[in-house]
């Protein structure tokens, strides 16, 4: 009778020590830091990973993730220097390095995360309001992301984090800004065609011209020479039908008219009306033996 009192005695003793020693152990993971906070109010940091104890039920823990997190702020729109406007959106990469601070100045993540978003944010516009757009069009871009870093980095020290990179993610213009510039550019481009055109038609012109000049030019040499070669033929003809004649001009009398003949007869009419004491057919009354006669004196007068 008087064992199980004792038996009860030593299990609820067992329990409560159980209950006790998990109430005072906490575990930390290699990718975490904890806070151990009393009654709301922060006692001490624990950056090695392993088993810890704390005071159980006032005590508490608050874990921090220890790796390197993710930020991105919202897309928002930034002035530049040259007053024109740009969509921007960064992404920054951070690390809660002191983990009380962190808890003092902001205590959770969503917090944290707000309050970092605003000071890139404030150092975006800081930074890229002191460059023209033409800069981020260039290497000096990268100058602008230092100088974002550089600042967000120095601000963020006093919510116990270190911002270890920041770069742009996005950089566009504004739809009515991104518009008006189309439009410019093609205003622009119509007016190079235009004057492209207007310089093609000139070219024409004078293409033409040149052209027309130089036919002219090859036209009037040409006829010269054509003229020139006539004139150098008739005159050799002539030449040659005065030293014909000048041999035997009775003969040459006949050859005319056989090719007055020719000439004649090839286009008129089958029919023709002549006198018979015309001088055209002298040739035509002596007939053949008339020729033959007329020749035969030719040749005479010739020797």
């Amino acid at each position: 009778m008087t064992s199980i009192p004792f038996h009860r005695a030593v299990l609820w003793a067992t329990a409560g020590i159980g209950v006790l020693a998990f109430l005072s152990l906490y575990t930390v993971n290699q990718t975490e830091e904890a806070l151990v906070v009393r009654l709301g109010k922060p006692v001490r940091a624990v950056h090695s990973p392993g088993l810890h104890w704390k005071m159980p039920l006032i005590d508490s823990v608050v874990y921090y993730d220890a790796r390197l997190l993710h930020l991105e702020p919202p897309l928002e729109q930034v002035i530049l220097g040259d007053q024109k406007r740009l969509l921007v959106q960064v992404y920054a990469r951070y690390r809660i390095t002191d983990p009380l601070l962190y808890y003092q100045s902001v205590q959770t993540i969503t917090q944290g995360q707000a309050q970092l978003s605003q000071i890139i944010s404030s150092a975006t516009r800081r930074s890229l309001g002191q460059v023209p757009l033409t800069s981020l069009l260039t290497p000096e871009r990268v100058k602008a992301t230092m100088a974002i870093l550089t600042e967000s980095a120095a601000r963020s020290l006093a919510l116990g984090v270190t911002v270890t990179d920041v770069r742009l993610r996005r950089a566009d213009l504004p739809p009515e800004t991104s518009q008006a510039i189309y439009d410019r550019m093609k205003s622009e481009r119509n007016r190079m065609a235009k004057e492209l055109r207007a310089q093609g038609i000139q070219w024409q012109q004078e293409i033409e011209a040149k052209a027309d000049r130089e036919r002219t030019v090859i036209l009037s040499e040409a006829q010269k020479q054509a003229l020139t070669i006539h004139g150098e033929g008739d005159a050799q003809a002539t030449r040659i039908y005065a030293q014909a004649y000048g041999k035997d001009p009775a003969f040459y009398k006949f050859y005319r008219a056989l090719r007055t003949y020719q000439g004649s007869l090839a286009d008129s009419t089958p029919t023709l009306m002549l006198s018979p004491n015309s001088d055209l057919l002298r040739y035509f009354d002596k007939g053949s033996a008339g020729a033959t006669a007329h020749g035969g004196k030719s040749r005479t007068a010739a020797q």
